[in-house]
């Protein structure tokens, strides 16, 4: 299913996209001797996406120099201390919605630098969501992210597991709905450490972000309407204790609180986990033979609801940011456009990310006529586009997941209740809110 475009067909869509759109909207313009530098979010299914930047170079004429290439969290650290020392002297970088409030002032607006037609062009909740306080403070990818569960289709097809997992939970065994029928599947498949039932991101703001969705589909609220805490409750203990249940069963990796998503991502691909809830950036990857052991074996379903009957459902998107100290805005945002323009989001789309240009959407659905796989991944996804919410919109999400996930951990690995756990990330949070000005 991988259908990556060949790099001639990516070449030849470039330059005939870029020699129309030059002369209607001189896009993406000439910039001789300019250098942009760049700080991009790093990872294996970013790659073909920053391969275009030669593309963009020749045909410009200016270069970029990409002075650091890290995991979102890692750069969002980078970010935070050159803003606190005043050293912002790069032009480009990456950018996310759930990271975005909490750089107010450093990013320029795009809407002044880029063609209305352009901005457009776009899916109008994604540029919405990508303004604040009235700017267009990125520019969205190919990477709207809501979760969706994969899993190895050969584990619900054996007779045998059907008549002895009917027999021990009496119900029958098939591709989960609910996060119990996660929990009872993920325990009945374990066989460590040859083979785990499922995983999860256990660090960061990526295991306090499955916290948090868990919390909603729970019938729970992280933050309530006056924006105080509100996760230590009885949703938020049953959120918590689902993490730790796994854990302590061995049903998961014993090293998942030290995961991120590339770890994920190799974990379902090396054959040896059997549900995984993951981003739609995965699709292509985990059905390529060349990088996956399950390829061929892959199903995809919409993502599992909580006993409030609510599916779980955080989600965000990807994006680029062009910096106000940037020397030369205009060849910075044409980079930006270039590595969201049509041909760039065809090429991630085809990977199993979901667009944000319109186009795009209307040429992914067309190329999934005739695959079986992709027309699955596609409706699971936009499945699971209808059960999407984004983070609680505070500045401060990243600054309470950072207090809030030693606390998670600190549960999952036994060394105190979910209810203590909980309560003491609860006074954490509170305290930060609180000095934020946001309490």
């Amino acid at each position: 299913m991988n259908r990556l475009l060949s790099g001639a067909s990516v070449g030849a869509l470039a330059l005939a996209l870029s020699a129309a759109t030059a002369a209607a909207q001189d896009l993406p313009g000439k910039f001789d001797g300019v250098t942009i530098d760049a700080k991009l979010i790093g990872g294996q299914q970013y790659e073909a996406l920053y391969a275009r930047i030669a593309e963009w170079q020749e045909a410009t004429g200016a270069t970029v120099n990409v002075v650091s290439k890290k995991n979102h969290f890692e750069l969002d650290k980078e970010i935070k201390s050159d803003i606190a020392t005043g050293t912002i002297s790069w032009c480009v970088g990456s950018n996310h919605s759930s990271f975005a409030p909490q750089y107010p002032g450093i990013y320029a607006d795009l809407a002044a630098l880029l063609p209305q037609e352009e901005i457009d062009a776009f899916v109008p909740a994604n540029i919405k969501a990508s303004t604040l306080d009235g700017k267009l403070v990125m520019l969205p990818r190919a990477q709207f992210d809501v979760s969706a569960l994969y899993y190895q289709k050969s584990l619900y097809e054996d007779e045998a597991k059907k008549a002895e997992f009917k027999e021990k939970y009496g119900y029958d065994l098939a591709p989960p709905d609910t996060w119990q029928e996660v929990s009872d599947q993920a325990k009945f498949f374990a066989d460590p450490p040859q083979f785990y039932g499922t995983q999860f991101a256990g660090k960061e703001e990526a295991i306090n972000g499955r916290f948090y969705e868990m919390v909603v589909a729970e019938g729970g609220e992280y933050l309530d309407a006056e924006g105080r805490p509100a996760f230590n409750s009885e949703a938020g203990v049953r959120a918590l204790n689902w993490f730790v249940d796994l854990y302590k069963a061995k049903a998961v990796p014993a090293g998942t609180t030290n995961y991120l998503w590339d770890d994920l991502g190799q974990g379902f691909a090396s054959g040896t986990v059997a549900l995984n809830l993951d981003w739609p950036g995965w699709a292509g990857f985990f059905n390529d033979p060349e990088s996956s052991k399950v390829a061929g074996n892959v199903g995809v379903k919409v993502q599992p609801k909580g006993s409030s009957g609510t599916r779980t459902g955080w989600s965000g998107h990807h994006g680029f940011s062009v910096t106000e100290s940037c020397e030369n805005k205009e060849a910075a945002a044409s980079l930006v456009w270039w590595l969201t323009n049509e041909d760039s989001q065809k090429l991630e789309a085809s990977a199993g990310p979901l667009p944000t240009r319109t186009a795009v959407w209307e040429w992914v659905v067309a190329e999934a006529e005739g695959d079986a796989y992709r027309q699955e991944v596609l409706k699971a996804f936009q499945q699971a586009a209808e059960h999407a919410f984004p983070v609680p919109q505070t500045p401060a999400w990243i600054e309470i997941s950072n207090a809030v996930y030693p606390e998670l951990q600190a549960a999952i690995l036994g060394d105190k209740t979910a209810q203590q756990a909980l309560d003491d990330a609860a006074d954490e949070a509170t305290m930060i809110l609180e000095d934020a000005g946001e309490l």
